[in-house]
């Protein structure tokens, strides 16, 4: 018969087993839920992007297309209207009109009808850099007092330059028509009517790109600016996204390099598309620099590893893959 002291002492026994066998349960469990498994490496798909831009400057008027539109290469996409374009034209075709006059003016020899035009639109550019003078001049006092821009004041400034040139030309054409065309003169008119074509040349050129039209087969994927907004020169219309240029993008740790070499074909899987398997072959590895260094914790044994870009084209095309798709490679 157990006495009180040999059922307390069996207890505590009890309770001990009990606590080791908890222990090594515990243990167990731990071992299996922190042994690290094989480690994922994630990439992302991506595509060439071709920027859309153009070098008139002015307000968008129609968009002929819409983000994730298919389009092929020449096709329309959007019109712009410049009302400086326009006005530039103008002027340049009538200065082109205006020196094809005297120069045939100036082979034809002068004449008194020759001179008294001359003399005409030389009194005529004298009027007209008279009033850029006086524009010049106010915007220059409005300027100081802080009540234009600086641009304005610019502007008026640009002007009244431009009117004393056509001036100085006038003169000069009204002293040639006096003095009678010589073959420098000649040869002068005709310099002046080249220039002139070359202006209206540059302003078409300009404005050739009213109509902005797609470099590449592709689709649409981002549309910056909204219909009667102003865009400048060069500034970004859309993007178009070649589908038929795509690759996936890698950024490992040096440590998971050893078998994804130069060249190498790699199985991976694309979870967006039900866990598709596919080929890829890898094309560019490049390190990223000091910035994307994996700092080490200094333990034994460690050390900080830097982190390399790969790029990796599929071996054959992969059909609905998109960019931003995450691509997934076993270690």
């Amino acid at each position: 018969m157990d006495t009180p002291q040999r059922k307390k002492e069996k207890s505590l026994i009890i309770g001990l087993v009990g606590l080791i066998i908890v222990i090594i349960i515990l243990a167990m469990i731990g071992f299996f839920m922190l042994k690290p498994g094989d480690e994922t490496i994630q990439g992302q798909a991506e595509a060439t992007q071709v920027r859309v831009s153009g070098k008139l400057p002015g307000r968008i008027v129609e968009f002929m297309v819409e983000d994730g539109q298919s389009v092929h290469k020449g096709d329309t996409l959007v019109r712009i209207f410049s009302s400086d374009a326009e006005a530039k034209l103008m002027q340049a075709s009538a200065m082109e009109n205006v020196y094809k006059a005297q120069n045939q003016k100036v082979d034809k020899g002068a004449r008194i009808e020759v001179i008294n035009s001359a003399y005409d639109m030389w009194q005529k550019a004298i009027a007209g850099l008279d009033i850029a003078k006086k524009s010049y001049d106010r915007m220059q006092a409005l300027f100081k007092k802080g009540v234009i821009s600086a641009q304005k004041r610019d502007e008026a400034e640009a002007n009244y330059n431009a009117m004393k040139a056509t001036e100085s030309a006038a003169r000069s054409q009204y002293e040639m028509a006096k003095k009678g065309a010589q073959i420098e003169d000649k040869e002068a008119a005709a310099a002046m009517l080249l220039a002139a074509k070359g202006s209206v040349a540059q302003v078409e050129s300009v404005l050739a790109d009213s109509y902005l039209t797609a470099p590449i087969d592709g689709e649409i994927s981002d549309i910056f600016p909204n219909e009667g907004e102003l865009v400048g020169t060069g500034a970004p219309i859309m993007n178009v996204l070649n589908l038929n240029d795509m690759w996936v993008t890698f950024n490992v740790r040096e440590e998971l390099l050893q078998n994804l070499t130069m060249g190498k074909e790699i199985p991976a899987i694309i979870p967006a598309l039900g866990n598709k398997e596919i080929t890829l072959k890898i094309y560019y590895i490049k390190d990223l620099g000091t910035y994307a260094v994996w700092r080490a914790t200094k333990v034994s044994g460690q050390y900080d590893a830097k982190t390399f870009q790969i790029k990796a084209r599929p071996t054959a095309p992969v059909e609905n893959l998109r960019p931003g798709m995450s691509v997934l490679l076993k270690k």
